[in-house]
């Protein structure tokens, strides 16, 4: 591979995001369970629909057992690569999986990191561990 054929910095700041934020255990775990939250979370069909609305982070901060703070810190990140969205419901924040940035991802990574081409160079031939991690989440 030479010089101009490295993916560009631009290319590369989508996926980096929301590799970073994947990094960690806790915050893969909870997206992992928010892909299915009526198996995970206690459900009200008259507060929220946990598919529409999310998850309340309080049941994702009672699940986890961490402190409120740092599981609102936790999906800030995951926020922020876009690979959740949130909505509030009165003072309560809400989160769920955004599916199209997740599908997204997989897709780039399936593709070759950053250039798409899928050529041998960027294939990802190596990264098979990271993607296979990466669909248990999708």
């Amino acid at each position: 591979m030479t010089t101009h054929d490295l993916p560009t910095t631009g290319d590369l700041t989508s996926l980096l995001e929301p590799l970073k934020a994947l990094a960690n255990p806790v915050r893969l775990q909870v997206l992992q369970w928010l892909r299915d939250p009526e198996d995970h979370f206690p459900v009200n069909p008259e507060v929220t629909d946990p598919r529409r609305v999310g998850v309340c982070v309080s049941h994702i901060q009672a699940k986890t057992g961490l402190a409120q703070s740092t599981v609102s810190a936790y999906m800030a990140t995951l926020e922020r690569a876009g690979l959740v969205r949130s909505t509030r419901v009165g003072k309560w924040t809400h989160y769920r999986r955004d599916e199209e940035r997740i599908a997204w991802l997989v897709e780039e990574l399936r593709g070759g990191v950053g250039n798409g081409t899928g050529n041998d160079a960027g294939s990802g031939a190596g990264n098979t561990e990271g993607l296979s991690l990466l669909e248990t989440v999708s």
